[in-house]
């Protein structure tokens, strides 16, 4: 229990009230109050002192109860705190002693609970401030939403919570991350497409949204849904713009090309549009040189196309003539006739009578020479084995005329060559009927296949196959029979000298009579036609006259030659 302190103790308390009263009775007394008035006023200093206790009283009542009020909050307030940081193994008791004493425990831990929470909080509403930022600049609208602060609802402040939030942030800082790399993607995109097609980077990309280019004031780039979408429509315009420019840029090199060809425009000339030209070719992921698709070069490009043009007409007879010489070249070289004068005359009235397209007519003209190399190509391998006809053929001429020279194996110049052309002549004259045979199945397959004659010169060359076929047998045939003559005139003379002693002194000179003169045959090669006489040319043996008898009946034999023909 509290005690008084001693300025307040009864005993001198009472002592104090005695002095005053009688100083008071004293005062009263000089006075002359009555005794009425006198007790009147000291029952006013009995109640005055009764009510100055009642008054203490109550204030000291007020003040336990505000104490114990006061208790009660703090430890409502630990308790809430407590739930909302989800400190579930937290615990706390008041203890003992005073009121005053409980109250001075507990506030430093209220104290340190509130601090706990400030801190909680500040760190909910950071966390809750960078999600409402991305957010924000995803949705597009991050200034108006930016202006005010995020509000946390205290009566959840636990880890979980915060965690989770802070979960949340991440998943969207990554998307912002991952926002900014595209955004940065299609800014690098339309910069490589300003490089190339020449136009103002800094123009179309402020165009889309002014953060792209200069952020203020702290402003990242705009990674809105927005930004993106038009980012994306930009580039994918831009990119079928660059389609559209490449495929132009080709048409017309093409065009320049074919143009420059027909018209022989010199390599210096040409050197001068070599960026178009080699884009020819291009894909449009390859096309990454400075201003090679800008409006500057196309326009340049078409100008040039049309001044091309302009001389293009004023010199199309030429070209129409020189396709003309083209065409008549190609049916020369694979020996089919044409009638250049009449086809000449013919284009020559077509372009001054002004009647005819002539590009038109240059293209058909072009038709033509497709067609003409076209048809070159199936006649090659039959033309190569004719060549190869015809150099047999002439080795066989020459062979003939060599063995006809009685001075062959004369000591002189050039006999060593004479004698290997001589052998190889005769492996190659060996193999003739061979390359006839195979060139004639060849010539009958591709008429069948055309449906019309295989002509050379004007003339069908199966025809002159069978033709040269027919002579050379002819020709072999001539040459049995003179080598058989001989040998019966050799025969002779060789039987007369063992029955005369002595050799004919005449040469025969009647012998053709009976035996009979070889005529000369002539066979037709694509060539030309050779003259190659079938007989050899008869040799002076030196020898006397030996005349055959009339009734000398020779048995007809085949020698070793013949029969290896």
């Amino acid at each position: 229990m509290t005690t008084l302190p001693p300025s307040l103790s009864p005993s001198r308390s009472q002592t104090t009230c005695a002095s005053l009263l009688q100083e008071l009775q004293i005062i009263w007394d000089e006075i002359g109050e009555s005794d009425g008035e006198r007790d009147k006023m000291l029952l006013e200093l009995e109640q005055e002192c009764l009510n100055i206790y009642r008054r203490k009283v109550e204030m000291t009542r007020k003040c336990k109860a505000d104490l114990q009020n006061s208790l009660a909050q703090f430890e409502s307030e630990i308790a809430k705190i407590v739930s909302s940081l989800g400190e579930h193994s937290f615990s706390f008791s008041r203890g003992k002693g005073t009121l005053k004493q409980q109250i001075s425990y507990i506030r430093p831990v209220l104290e340190e609970l509130r601090s706990k929470t400030k801190q909680r909080v500040k760190e909910f509403t950071e966390t809750q401030s960078q999600i409402v930022k991305i957010c924000a600049e995803i949705a597009g609208n991050g200034q108006s939403m930016m202006s005010s602060d995020p509000q946390v609802d205290e009566r959840d402040l636990t880890v979980k919570k915060l965690g989770e939030l802070k979960s949340h942030l991440q998943e969207l800082q990554n998307e912002k991350i991952i926002r900014l790399q595209k955004v940065d993607s299609h800014i690098s995109m339309i910069h490589e497409l300003s490089v190339v097609m020449s136009f103002d980077f800094l123009e179309t990309v402020s165009g889309i949204h002014s953060s792209l280019i200069d952020p203020a004031n702290g402003q990242s780039k705009s990674i809105s849904n927005d930004t993106l979408a038009k980012l994306t429509g930009v580039v994918n315009s831009l990119q079928q713009e660059k389609q559209k420019r490449l495929q132009k840029l080709q048409c017309l090199g093409s065009t320049l090309i074919e143009l420059w060809d027909l018209l022989d425009t010199p390599p210096d000339e040409r050197k001068r549009f070599e960026h178009v030209s080699s884009l020819i070719s291009s894909s449009v992921d390859e096309v990454l040189r400075q201003g090679s698709l800008g409006l500057d070069i196309i326009e340049q490009i078409e100008l040039q196309v049309q001044s091309l043009n302009v001389l293009k007409a004023s010199k199309m007879k030429e070209l129409v003539l020189k396709r003309q010489n083209e065409l008549e070249e190609i049916y020369r070289g694979v020996h089919i006739d044409v009638n250049s004068d009449a086809a000449r005359q013919i284009l020559i009235n077509l372009i001054e009578s002004d009647n005819v397209d002539l590009s038109n007519l240059l293209s058909s003209m072009d038709d033509q020479i497709a067609k003409a190399k076209q048809e070159a190509l199936s006649r090659k391998d039959i033309l190569d084995k004719v060549d190869k006809w015809k150099h047999a053929s002439e080795e066989e001429k020459w062979l003939d005329d060599y063995e006809k020279d009685e001075n062959r194996y004369s000591a002189g110049r050039g006999v060593h060559k004479n004698l290997k052309r001589a052998e190889k002549a005769r492996i190659l004259v060996s193999k003739l009927p061979s390359i006839v045979e195979h060139l004639t199945a060849k010539l009958k397959a591709w008429e069948l296949e055309k449906g019309i004659p295989f002509l050379y010169d004007k003339a069908s060359l199966l025809d002159m196959l069978e033709e040269y076929t027919v002579l050379r047998q002819a020709r072999e045939d001539e040459k049995r029979r003179s080598r058989e003559q001989k040998r019966l005139q050799e025969q002779f003379a060789a039987e007369q000298e063992a029955l005369f002693g002595s050799r004919p002194k005449k040469p025969l000179a009647q012998t053709n009579a009976m035996v009979g003169t070889p005529t000369s045959r002539r066979v037709s090669t694509p060539s030309g036609k050779h003259g190659v006489s079938n007989l050899k040319e008869r040799r002076e043996t030196g020898r006397v006259n030996n005349v055959i008898p009339v009734n000398f009946v020779a048995l007809p034999k085949d020698d070793p030659m013949s029969r290896g023909n």
